[in-house]
């Protein structure tokens, strides 16, 4: 037997009901109907019950080619999917709870984690927005006009400069560039010459700059003078004279250009709708936690936090990224 993922929910829905709802309950409601045969019990073990609504749902999250090694029939796939994983499982976690494993590491904290993560999932399904695409064209269209500069990218000019002291030495260093422009000479230049200790060991490449002369390059950013001075010349091709920069002079390679670009409110739509549906669900998270931690969390001991160890490297222990592994555990210093 094969089933489409389309239908396969459908089919769970009538391999489980013994007498599905063919007409209207007395009351005339069909819903009242199929709630009450979803609310059956269908499988108890010891304190624990099943019912046929909890074996439809989770028989439904169950890829068609998965369903099908269960069986070759409706009855086959449903009698041994309650017998190999759901009564296992109930089985399993009645084992777990009476040798108490539920309160010893690390199944304890991993019964929390799994909490708070249902919470958070619990909390986006019951939110307003459902997914990305719940989000609204007049908000898209708003913050596409709010933060243009994400979308729109002025052209960019990638330049080497050499910094030099004087005016005199830059005219030295152009004059030796022209003669031979190819990048081993000019790294050479730059080396002997630059002044700007941050780029001199790369060819003074100062990144892709825009006309505010700021750089794709974290940290950098120079003068608007030089983006303006090399737009009188053509890639690969030298400015003629050394430019002022602060109290020196540079000598400007103008080597590529990437041009602007612009993304209309077409293109940027689907990022739009993930960004604000992001940061709208961490917000909605936010206020959760706040609301909780107002609530629930009665006191923090800051002075037992700071006498805490941390694991050594090799203990097989993956902390959080945000948390520095120690060079070395050890006491704390009683100094």
């Amino acid at each position: 037997m094969r089933f489409s993922s389309v239908s396969f929910a459908g089919w769970v829905l009538a391999c489980l009901a013994t007498s599905p709802p063919t007409h209207a309950a007395p009351d005339g409601s069909v819903a009242d109907a199929d709630a009450a045969r979803r609310a059956k019990v269908a499988v108890t073990v010891g304190s624990r019950t099943v019912t046929v609504g909890d074996l439809e749902d989770r028989l439904a999250e169950i890829p068609p080619f998965q369903a099908a090694t269960f069986g070759a029939s409706r009855d086959e796939i449903v009698k041994a999917f309650v017998d190999q994983v759901v009564v296992r499982d109930l089985l399993l976690a009645a084992g777990a709870e009476q040798r108490k494993l539920d309160e010893t590491l690390p199944t304890k904290h991993q019964l929390d984690r799994a909490r708070s993560t249902a919470t958070l999932r619990a909390s986006r399904a019951r939110g307003e927005l459902k997914s990305p695409s719940n989000i609204s064209m007049d908000d898209v269209k708003r913050y596409y006009q709010d933060n243009r500069a994400r979308f729109d990218s002025p052209e960019r000019v990638n330049l080497w400069r050499i910094l030099c002291k004087t005016q005199d030495e830059a005219e030295k260093v152009l004059a030796e560039a022209k003669r031979d422009l190819t990048i081993p000479k000019y790294n050479d230049l730059a080396r002997d010459h630059s002044i700007d200790k941050a780029t001199f060991f790369r060819g003074g490449n100062l990144g892709f700059l825009a006309p505010d002369g700021a750089s794709n390059e974290a940290a950098v950013k120079v003068d608007p003078a030089l983006v303006k001075a090399a737009a009188a010349v053509k890639d690969g091709e030298l400015v003629p004279r050394p430019v002022p920069e602060g109290s020196g002079y540079a000598v400007i390679w103008r080597r590529t250009t990437v041009p602007a670009t612009v993304r209309t409110l077409e293109e940027a739509t689907p990022q739009i709708r993930t960004t604000l549906y992001r940061e709208r669900t961490e917000a909605a998270e936010k206020k959760l936690m706040d609301e909780l931690r107002a609530k629930h969390v009665r006191d923090v001991n800051a002075d037992l936090l700071k006498i805490v160890v941390l694991p050594p490297p090799d203990a097989g222990i993956s902390l959080p990224r945000s948390v520095p592994r120690p060079r070395e555990a050890g006491p704390p210093d009683k100094r």
